[in-house]
Parts: structure tokens; sequence; C-alpha cells
């Protein structure tokens, strides 16, 4: 796979703050990467072309919002996420210092943020090199590809595949995820 794919080209993004990058990741959710990136641009130009802070998330009407193309549920999520940074319920500047179940458990109280969310925050945000999204289903097709499984493997599977992968399972779903690209 890695002769297939070529030199490992994995990078986190640094670009914002971890409170924008876990708004992204929102907006992102269940829409095609084209449709979530008009919608994120739509976001912060009602922010003149900046990304929101908390406070200003907070104190913007819906209307603005819902009309860039946030749904209500979103919405909902992302001005929880706002909420819990005022309030430092989630210490964004402490997230780098925690290990990657501690960070998990403090994102999963977001409303709309899950595990698999917060597993890509550790991952491309934080640069954690032994996160394994094991309900991933890139990763499970890739599986089911590269070991020429007859169903796509359950998340179980993909762990005791995973396994072997440690303590660079980042890397290797990296890989993974670039040998499904055409």
């Amino acid at each position: 796979m890695i002769d297939q794919v070529g030199a490992c080209r994995f990078a986190t993004t640094r670009e914002g703050t971890h409170f924008d990058a876990v708004v992204r990741a929102i907006v992102y959710q269940q829409l095609s990467g084209k449709a979530a990136a008009t919608i994120l641009r739509r976001v912060h130009d009602v922010y003149g072309g900046k990304p929101p802070t908390a406070r200003r998330l907070l104190a913007t009407a819906d209307a603005p919002l819902r009309a860039a193309g946030l749904s209500q549920q979103k919405l909902g999520y992302l001005r929880d996420l706002a909420e819990q940074a005022v309030t430092r319920k989630l210490a964004f500047a402490r997230l780098d210092t925690l290990d990657d179940e501690a960070v998990v458990e403090a994102l999963t109280r977001v409303k709309g943020v899950g595990r698999w969310t917060a597993q890509m925050f550790l991952m491309f945000r934080l640069g954690r090199l032994d996160i394994l999204p094991t309900g991933d289903l890139g990763i499970q097709n890739a599986v089911q590809r590269a070991w020429g499984l007859a169903e796509r493997p359950q998340p179980v599977v993909v762990e005791t595949l995973g396994a072997a992968w440690r303590p660079y399972a980042t890397i290797a779903c990296w890989y993974l995820w670039r040998s499904l690209d055409p």
C-alpha cells in the first residue's frame, strides 16, 4: 500500500484556533467537502470573512447563519460549542496537554460532536500519531479492500488488525484513506 500511495504527506491544520477547528468539523459533518466549504465560507462572510469567535457567534441572530446554509440542528451545535467555550466548560487552551481519551471526553460533551469528530481533531489538529477511528467508513472500506474481505469489517475487526499499526495508527489510517483515492 505504501508503494502504491507513495511518500506520507500527512499534515496537521494549525491555522486558526482549536475553536475554529471544531466549528469547521461541525459544519463539515455529513456534507460533501464542496458544499461544506461553501457554507463555512458564507459563515465566515457573516463575520467579515473571518472565523467567528465564540462570543460573536453567541451574539449573532439565527437568520444570517441560517441564510449562510447552516441547518437549525448544526446552528444549535455551534451555539453549544460557543457557550462551552465562553463559560470555559471546554478549555480549548488545555486540549494540547490532555491525553487522547481526555480530549475525546472533553469534545464529546459538546452537542453534535461525537467520537469520530473528536478523533479527527486529535489526528488533524493536534497531530496525535496513534489514533484509530474504527468506526470510520473510509477506514473500514480500505481495510475490506486491502485484506480482501467479503464484507466491510466491523470496528472490532479494524481494532484487532490495527493493533499492529501502533504507535502510528494515524499514519496507517492516512495510507488507508489514500489507498481509496482513484
